[in-house]
């Protein structure tokens, strides 16, 4: 099946946007939460883009470069934003982002 050859893609944007809503859900209970709240913004839309880019590679879709390009764009965003925060959870968020965005970059340049 094509969909193997994403295989790592698929998994890193997965492990991703289960990063970013758990980082979501540890930042709101933060007392600085006020501070977060770009943070908290792209923690959302990069999962969803991540959950959004798994999909498309899953079916192979037209447009899976693309929204792997736009996915590698947002996890940096994400990764940069997070990383300002000295905590375990947004430290572990921006690794993963990172991680996500290089593999989306491979993919959008296949």
């Amino acid at each position: 099946m094509l969909t193997n050859n994403y295989q790592t893609r698929i998994d890193a944007c997965d492990k991703c946007a289960q990063t970013c809503y758990e980082c979501f859900d540890a930042c709101l209970k933060e007392p600085d939460v006020s501070a977060r709240k770009n943070c908290v913004r792209l923690l959302v839309e990069c999962a969803q883009m991540c959950q959004m880019s798994a999909s498309v590679m899953a079916m192979n879709g037209q447009s899976v470069k693309e929204h792997c390009n736009l996915c590698a764009t947002i996890c940096d965003k994400c990764a940069q934003e997070c990383a300002m925060f000295k905590d375990n959870h947004c430290q572990n968020c921006a690794q993963e982002c990172k991680k996500c965005a290089e593999e989306c970059r491979k993919m959008a340049s296949m």
